[in-house]
């Protein structure tokens, strides 16, 4: 029986006073069919040898050297996809035939679990704040987040929604492994794989409904 994470309720209050209701992950469908498959979204430290060398895991990043400290934790987004990173992913994979993508769509009630690291911006730069807790999560959306190497910095404008990070390459940190108890939907860019989607689910059930959708604006 898997044992439910300890709740921070500061950060549950916090999610819903800005109406924060989801939590984002791209993947290829190796890396789909893998998650499923073992019930677990794993960070790269957790996956077997076995894992890689049946390529059920193909990694998103082609390296971590810029993290290597980092590479316990599962990476995830608030609210809308990381673009930047999602382009760089994709440039990545251009060799690999027949490759296409999926966004999972976990419960924000997970932003709540003990354990987690907030980054106000790619883990990678080295203006990144990192914190957690409340704090942590609130500075996400800090009015000024700097970002990149040359002095650069995000603005919150009046018109960003509330439960959008200042920055869109904003990180969730997640600890070691997330369970797909939480999963609510998949979006994938091709509406033909939906079918593909939905026969894995149908292989690997993971409990509670998750809608299969064709959503490509996600992606963007």
């Amino acid at each position: 029986m898997t044992t439910a994470p300890a709740i921070d309720t500061e950060i549950a209050a916090f999610t819903l006073a800005r109406s924060i209701t989801d939590v984002l992950h791209f993947t290829t469908h190796q890396g789909l069919l893998g998650i499923l498959a073992t019930g677990l979204l794993k960070c790269r430290d957790e996956l077997s040898e076995d894992e890689y060398l049946e390529h059920i895991y193909t990694p998103n990043c082609s390296d971590r050297l810029k993290d290597a400290d980092w590479t316990g934790y599962v990476n995830l987004s608030i609210s809308r996809v990381n673009a930047d990173m999602f382009k760089s992913s994709k440039k990545w994979h251009l060799d690999d035939d027949g490759v296409w993508w999926a966004i999972l769509v976990f419960d924000a009630t997970l932003l709540a679990h003990a354990g987690i690291t907030f980054a106000t911006t790619n883990n990678v730069y080295p203006v990144v704040q990192r914190g957690t807790g409340l704090a942590g999560l609130q500075a996400l959306f800090n009015d000024v987040v700097p970002w990149g190497y040359y002095g650069s910095k995000k603005y919150r404008s009046a018109q960003l929604p509330d439960h959008y990070t200042t920055d869109p390459q904003a990180e969730v940190l997640y600890p070691r492994a997330l369970p797909v108890e939480s999963l609510r939907a998949i979006y994938v860019y091709e509406e033909e794989d939906v079918d593909a989607v939905e026969a894995l689910l149908g292989m690997f059930p993971v409990g509670p409904q998750v809608n299969v959708e064709h959503r490509p604006e996600v992606f963007q």
